[in-house]
């Protein structure tokens, strides 16, 4: 985190936090997470992830207000229940684990899901008539928990299963934003007792702050002008974007 903060800093910074805060907002978060590979570019990885939780929980919080009461308690139950060991692992695994052969694995996973979606809808396979159950789903949530420990990349495979539970649009985004306001609070103290928040990383957060409201605010209406069958498919194409983001990060 370098010290004093220059124009190049807030040219990567300021666009990143908005894109989250528009994804966190009004899109399921499955974006969210390309925040923290751009911060990359310009900070240590480790850097980029303690910069990011402080503005996520707060987008979280904010985002909160916008769905409150509109998710399903089932779903995020389940999700919720799932994260807690897979936030412990990724505490346990932060400084000695590769993170590449996870990413490598949750982003064929991710486009995957979303070509077995598009078969599906095509009816080149038929149709399962059941929802994923619990106990897969805590397995999502688990994974969600470790991925969005090492690089806040919960967002696609928390979108495998909620996608697969029948939502329409508002309970969809409203489950989400209620299951990723757990996750990170989980993470916090982790974070801290780590050594991965830094002062530089946290008065950073404070001249950030407003753009992590701003996007918050532009992905409510957003989604609330989007109709649901653009809604689902802008988020498979989230999915395809972050899938194809982490294979190509754990590759390159």
């Amino acid at each position: 985190m370098p010290d004093v903060f220059d124009i190049t800093f807030f040219a990567f910074a300021i666009p990143a936090v908005l894109f989250a805060g528009i994804s966190k907002g009004g899109f399921g978060s499955g974006a969210a997470f390309a925040a923290t590979p751009l911060l990359a570019l310009i900070l240590e990885p480790g850097a980029a992830i303690g910069l990011m939780l402080p503005l996520l929980m707060l987008m979280d919080i904010t985002a909160l207000r916008s769905y409150w009461r509109g998710w399903d308690r089932a779903s995020a139950f389940v999700l919720i229940a799932g994260a807690i060991p897979g936030v412990a692992l990724g505490g346990l695994l932060y400084k000695v684990a590769d993170p590449d052969v996870f990413r490598l694995l949750i982003g064929a996973i991710a486009l995957g899901f979303v070509v077995w979606q598009v078969a599906r809808t095509k009816g080149m396979i038929p149709a399962a008539g059941q929802k994923m159950s619990a106990p897969v789903g805590r397995i999502w949530g688990m994974v969600a928990g470790f991925t969005s420990f090492i690089s806040h990349a919960g967002g696609p495979p928390a979108a495998v299963f909620l996608l697969s539970r029948d939502l329409d649009k508002q309970r969809f985004q409203a489950t989400t934003v209620l299951v990723f306001w757990a996750i990170n609070l989980m993470k916090f103290l982790p974070y801290a007792m780590l050594g991965i928040f830094t002062p530089q990383s946290l008065l950073a957060d404070l001249y950030l702050a407003p753009f992590a409201v701003i996007g918050i605010w532009v992905g409510v209406r957003l989604h609330r002008l989007v109709p649901e069958q653009l809604f689902f498919t802008l988020t498979y194409i989230f999915l395809v974007i972050t899938g194809s983001k982490l294979i190509f990060d754990a590759l390159g």
